[in-house]
């Protein structure tokens, strides 16, 4: 997979890989919240700005996992494999959910879940392009009202995904894409 002849947008865009394993180092707050202010500017129908955010860093990541690992508790007792991801995700430098209003309206619905996508998307190339890496998650236990009530998301509310966050120890190769003419019709009469 070449870039020669690409612009920089699409270079960000084809190198961007998820990240699954990161280094101890401390990733700034204060450029993570410049981060999402780069992102913010996402398309998104009528300016609803249908997103909020909550960031775990330091010790507040502890709620993060005593939250996780209370969606995980199976008649009291923990599996061993809820304790691993525990313990992975505390080392972590940081952990951002992203959340939705849930709408019963299916159109402001899908333009709102669409926004708060784009949003993330347009936050990870920019962390990308400054050596941060993240992986977006979407677990079944994010949809766990004990999870979510643990975390203080309110249950009209989606958790749209949970990011992440740290300066990357491994970056994945890419994976083959199918050719998009596999996938595309041109209807011209």
């Amino acid at each position: 997979m070449g870039y020669e002849g690409k612009n920089d947008v699409e270079k960000s865009i084809m190198s961007r890989r998820s990240i699954k394993k990161f280094t101890s180092d401390p990733v700034d707050i204060d450029e993570v919240i410049e981060l999402l202010n780069v992102a913010k500017w996402a398309p998104n129908h009528k300016l609803t700005q249908p997103w909020r955010f909550q960031l775990y860093t330091g010790a507040g990541k502890e709620k993060f996992v005593e939250a996780f690992l209370a969606s995980q508790e199976q008649d009291g007792a923990l599996p061993d494999k809820a304790k691993n991801k525990a313990a992975y995700f505390r080392d972590i430098p940081l952990h951002l959910v992203a959340i939705m209003p849930e709408d019963s309206r299916k159109k402001r619905w899908d333009e709102d879940y669409a926004a708060i996508s784009a949003m993330i998307q347009n936050f990870q190339l920019a962390a990308w392009e400054r050596g941060i890496g993240m992986i977006w998650r979407t677990n079944d236990w994010t949809h766990d009202p004990v999870f979510k009530n643990a975390i203080d998301v309110a249950p009209d509310e989606k958790i749209v995904g949970t990011l992440m966050i740290g300066y990357p120890a491994h970056i994945p190769k890419a994976e083959e894409r199918k050719n998009i003419e596999e996938l595309l019709i041109i209807i011209n009469e």
